[in-house]
Parts: structure tokens; C-alpha cells; sequence
């Protein structure tokens, strides 16, 4: 349930995701004239937009939340994209707070010309629980454009799965109030063990 604070063994930001030793996986939602192609090949068709900034999330409920369990226009179609840890340590220690943060940043136009050229940028949202209410610790988002958005879709990708069956699955348990087999279906989302210089500049 939510509680409005900052659980006492969960840090204010941490990146939490369902990763092996050499990947990592990240959730995206698309139409599904983009999704199922996807999903069925293995990897992002040529319409598949890769001078535009993308947004991808470790977090699954996060997903959910922006998303709406697969229901909103355009988002009917959940991918889990499993891609190598080399290329999003690579993103991480490439990208820039999309936010000013003093302390952090010399100042406020330091900032904004980091952010100019970075190819990388990171949000930390809040997490959600299995009602998508907000926990009061963060998960992170990261948005690729430019180089990163290309090596993202051609080169990090290992596997794309539809994910959307679940996502669908897991919101009918929770309607009907059965929270512990919801809870049950989640991917097993742990510490995900960046390397620490990679987030230094980012939280």
C-alpha cells in the first residue's frame, strides 16, 4: 500500500529491474501497428521513429501507471525490451538530469548545456504499488535520442516480448482485490548494481 514516505530500506532514487548478468529489461508501450511487428520480430521495425527522443522504464508498475494497465490511446501494445547492461551503463553515464538541481550543477546554465549535449537524459518518477497510487521512493526513467536512440533499437536490443497479456492479468487480480497473486505475477525487479561513477552526476 502506499504510503506517502520514503520506505526505510528503500534509498530516495534507485534503479530497480528484472536483470541477468549481460541484460537488462525495460518497458515501453506502443500502438499495436508498432507493438505486435515488434514483439513478433525481435526487434523495432524501420517505422520505428529513431531521430526522436524515446523514454524507457525498468520499472514494470511504472509502466503501468503511464500507460493505464494497456488501455490508453496508442499504449495497447506492453513491451519488455531486454537489452545489454554495456549499452545502458553507457546511456547512464552519458545523461544528464532533465531537472536543475542545485548543489549538483554549478548552475542553472551549466545545466541546460549539459542537457544540450547529452544524448541521455534521467527522471526519477515516483514508484508506484499494484493501485499505481505513488510510494514515496523513485524509479528511474531514462530517454535516449540521437546516437543513443540508434544504438538502443539496433544494437542493445537482445529480445522483445509482449508483456501485454500479463499487464492485463495482473490488473484483473487487482481489481478483484487479490493483491497477493497480483503481486505474485511482478517481475522480480531488484537493485540494479550501476556503476557508481555512472550515477554520481545523477542523483
Amino acid at each position: 500500500m502506499s504510503t506517502g514516505t520514503t520506505t526505510p530500506h528503500e534509498p530516495p532514487c534507485r534503479i530497480r529491474a528484472l536483470h541477468t548478468a549481460d541484460t537488462v529489461t525495460v518497458y515501453q508501450a506502443y500502438a499495436p501497428s508498432l507493438g505486435l511487428p515488434a514483439a513478433r520480430d525481435g526487434r523495432f521495425p524501420a517505422t520505428w521513429k529513431r531521430d526522436r527522443m524515446t523514454w524507457i522504464k525498468p520499472s514494470f508498475l511504472w509502466m503501468m501507471y503511464r500507460c493505464g494497465w494497456a488501455t490508453k490511446a496508442d499504449q495497447e501494445t506492453v513491451l519488455a525490451i531486454e537489452i545489454t547492461r554495456e549499452g545502458f551503463d553507457r546511456a547512464l553515464r552519458r545523461a544528464c538530469l532533465s531537472h536543475y538541481v542545485p548543489g549538483l550543477h554549478a548552475d542553472r546554465d551549466a545545466w541546460q548545456r549539459a542537457l544540450r549535449h547529452s544524448p541521455a537524459r534521467v527522471q526519477w518518477d515516483p514508484e508506484r504499488d499494484l493501485r499505481l497510487k505513488p510510494l514515496g521512493h523513485r524509479s528511474l526513467q531514462l530517454g535516449l535520442s540521437g546516437e543513443m536512440a540508434r544504438a538502443y533499437a539496433d544494437e542493445w536490443t537482445v529480445a522483445i516480448r509482449d508483456v501485454t497479456p500479463l499487464a492485463r492479468k495482473i490488473h484483473a487480480l487487482v481489481r478483484a482485490g487479490d493483491d497477493r497473486s497480483a503481486r505474485a505475477l511482478l517481475p522480480d525487479e531488484r537493485p540494479y548494481p550501476a556503476p557508481e561513477e555512472a550515477l554520481a552526476h545523477l542523483r
